[in-house]
């Protein structure tokens, strides 16, 4: 049995599926992997490295008609889609919202598809979680590249000619990537304020120094699943106010909110950037989803009175590496459940809950 994976969008996309560490684990479980020529040698990575650990390498078509299972991070291009056909399986980020006649088309062919952003938050999935690996580095990066920009010292410093405050950072939504926000910032010496629409997520943000902003009368709006769900008029009108009187001192936002299959909530306003001090910076991880600031572009800056507000369509690919070597590791361990070694097949049982959620219908 063969996994597959070929080059993505280098326009659009950095990461890798497949690494060489990855390949000697897929070497071990018995499988065979086919890349394309020149891999990842993008990121430095030479095809002899894989060759190495004992991947074989081929053209783009090889690998598609040769392949059990195509691992890529996002949905191949028409053209390589064509190529795949009955009883190959397709694994990646799918944004089954984005690409919904992509995929019908491959299913009316009998390509069974499965997309890792669906992974349900059990903990038997919790080592297939792409998102959580890769929204730790995104809110980790985030951090880095907001204080980049801001054009003062982070951590208070005290000199013979005076003391330089500490610079205040506000984190919007404490999910994975703002709890990493959130600890970063710490590590460099903010101060850091925080807020989320889950009650939960109070303990974790103090748990790690962080200073949780609560709206008054604030209902838990968490899904069984752990996600955060859509809040409602009076809650967001409770926070619009305190989030625009705390926006006055504040230096740096880091935006996070997102609502699984749905646009971003727009969280700060324009009144509230308005009030902002000159200098500030808003990052806004949520660009592509619409963003959680009003006046957010993706991978532009915009400049609202000295206020720069970022907001990028892919940060990870400026962790290339680190992301790919998580995003390896995530996929392997999906493909391992996925793969009896005794049958030497890959047995799609829809009792298992891994397997029922992922799968593209």
């Amino acid at each position: 049995m063969i996994i597959g994976s070929i080059s993505e969008n280098l326009v659009n996309e950095k990461r890798v599926a497949v690494t060489p560490e990855i390949v000697k684990k897929y070497k071990s479980l018995g499988l065979d992997v086919y890349i394309c020529k020149n891999y990842a040698s993008h990121l430095g990575i030479k095809d002899e490295d894989y060759e190495n650990e004992g991947a074989k390498t081929f053209t783009n078509d090889e690998v598609l008609s040769k392949s059990n299972i195509i691992l890529q991070l996002n949905i191949p291009a028409e053209d390589h889609l064509s190529k795949l056909d009955k009883n190959q399986i397709l694994i990646g980020v799918l944004n089954t919202h984005l690409n919904e006649k992509k995929l019908k088309s491959l299913i009316s062919r009998d390509v069974k598809c499965f997309s890792l952003e669906l992974l349900p938050r059990i903990t038997r999935a919790q080592s297939m979680d792409i998102l959580s690996s890769q929204a730790n580095l995104a809110g980790y990066k985030a951090v880095i590249d907001s204080f980049a920009y801001f054009q003062k010292a982070i951590p208070m410093m005290m000199t013979a000619a005076g003391t330089i405050s500490a610079a205040k950072v506000l984190v919007v939504g404490a999910g994975v990537a703002g709890l990493q926000a959130i600890a970063t910032a710490k590590r460099m010496g903010a101060i850091v304020f925080a807020t989320d629409v889950r009650a939960a997520s109070k303990e974790q943000v103090e748990s790690l120094g962080g200073k949780f902003l609560t709206v008054e009368g604030a209902e838990n709006l968490e899904t069984e699943s752990g996600y955060a769900k859509e809040a409602s008029e009076d809650f967001k009108k409770k926070q619009e106010e305190l989030l625009k009187e705390t926006l006055k001192k504040i230096d740096i936002v880091i935006c996070t909110a997102l609502i699984p299959g749905k646009k971003a909530p727009v969280i700060i306003k324009k009144d509230m950037i308005d009030v902002m001090q000159n200098g500030s910076v808003i990052y806004d991880l949520a660009a592509i989803q619409g963003g959680n600031s009003e006046l957010t572009e993706v991978d532009q800056i915009v400049d609202v009175e000295g206020v720069k507000i970022m907001g990028e369509s892919n940060i990870l690919n400026k962790l290339p590496v680190s992301a790919s070597n998580l995003y390896a590791k995530n996929s392997f361990n999906f493909i391992s459940n996925l793969y009896d070694k005794e049958k030497n097949a890959f047995e799609i049982n829809l009792e298992d809950e891994i397997i029922k959620t992922t799968m593209v219908k």
